[in-house]
């Protein structure tokens, strides 16, 4: 039995988000859902999701191309090509490119949960529902995510 994965560099589920491209590479599927990985494309001066905080999973960031801004809290860093950033639960975040070229990164999630969420948010996109706020608030909270302002 082959149970190795295998993703090509033209392979994978690609979601496209408006300025964010997701391009699933492992699922969770191969890894009994301890592990999903997938490569994130995000345009030139765009802004990443709302600050949250994932209460049931690792995230992992490694920088390919380009340089992330990434927030936690109120802090700022700077993460330029083969930079790592590691996030735990409970820990507020976001990310930003905030360059000229493209910002390429690979993304962990330690266990799967929150593939899925790209998934839906597309699906929410597509079908015309509403994208404000409160509808990615409710979205995020499917998956253990919760937007945050407060940083005390």
């Amino acid at each position: 039995m082959d149970s190795v994965l295998v993703v090509g560099s033209g392979d994978g589920e690609v979601i496209d988000l408006g300025p964010a491209r997701i391009r699933i590479l492992e699922s969770g599927g191969t890894t009994s859902h301890r592990l999903a990985i997938v490569e994130i494309t995000l345009s030139p001066y765009s802004q990443g999701p709302p600050q949250h905080v994932h209460a049931e999973h690792d995230e992992g960031f490694y920088v390919v191309s380009g340089t992330a801004r990434f927030t936690v809290g109120s802090t700022t860093h700077d993460a330029p090509a083969g930079a790592l950033v590691m996030v735990p639960p409970g820990a507020p975040h976001t990310f930003a490119n905030p360059g000229a070229e493209p910002l390429v990164m690979i993304n962990t999630f330690t266990p799967d949960l929150y593939v899925q969420y790209f998934r839906d948010l597309r699906d929410a996109l597509i079908g015309g529902q509403e994208s404000g706020e409160q509808a990615i608030a409710e979205l995020m909270g499917r998956y253990a995510t919760t937007p945050v302002t407060d940083f005390t």
